[in-house]
């Protein structure tokens, strides 16, 4: 092989790793912010669960004291049996938001949490609902919202490590299979 052959490849190799290198680093620096994003899920998780979960329980709470106003407000939206129906959301906006707020069932607790803002949306914040395209700005400042929003990321991605789930997650995890 002729020396300008050798320096054709030594030309080339130099190309390749100039290329590389900065692949390489983004590469790496993407890597990096992965890595740094998934440590964030859990804390994010726990603080949207402490303050959805309790905003949950408070919203319920004032239900259930308030049953016969809530049951007139639900009689106004044209809800049927509203005084059963006002016992059952303030019911599973209590209790499923002490469970959101501690990480307990969680998933199985944003199901009919979900469940109640999707009804809220439906009756009490129909225009917001109708407007979901057309003025996004008008559904998301909907009470129901943000409520909505928490127990849907909580049913798709579970509470996170800061939770009562891991913690029997992991103590289930650790008994033997063939323990009786």
């Amino acid at each position: 092989m002729n020396t300008e052959g050798i320096q054709t490849t030594a030309a080339r190799d130099d190309r390749a790793m100039n290329f590389q290198s900065p692949l390489r680093m983004v590469t790496r620096v993407y890597a990096l912010l992965v890595k740094c994003g998934t440590m964030l899920q859990s804390p994010l998780l726990l603080v949207l669960r402490l303050w959805w979960g309790w905003s949950f329980f408070l919203t319920g709470k004032g239900k259930l004291v308030n049953h016969t106003d809530t049951a007139e407000f639900f009689q106004t939206l044209g809800i049927p049996m509203p005084g059963l129906n006002a016992w059952i959301a303030g019911g599973v906006e209590c209790v499923g938001g002490l469970c959101l707020l501690v990480g307990f069932a969680s998933r199985l607790s944003a199901i009919p949490l979900s469940i109640t803002m999707i009804v809220a949306y439906l009756t009490a914040d129909n225009e917001a609902l109708k407007s979901i395209f057309s003025d996004t700005d008008k559904f998301t400042s909907a009470a129901p919202f943000l409520f909505l929003l928490t127990a849907v990321l909580v049913l798709a991605f579970g509470p996170g490590a800061f939770s009562v789930d891991r913690l029997l997650a992991r103590k289930f995890s650790q008994t033997p299979m063939n323990a009786k």
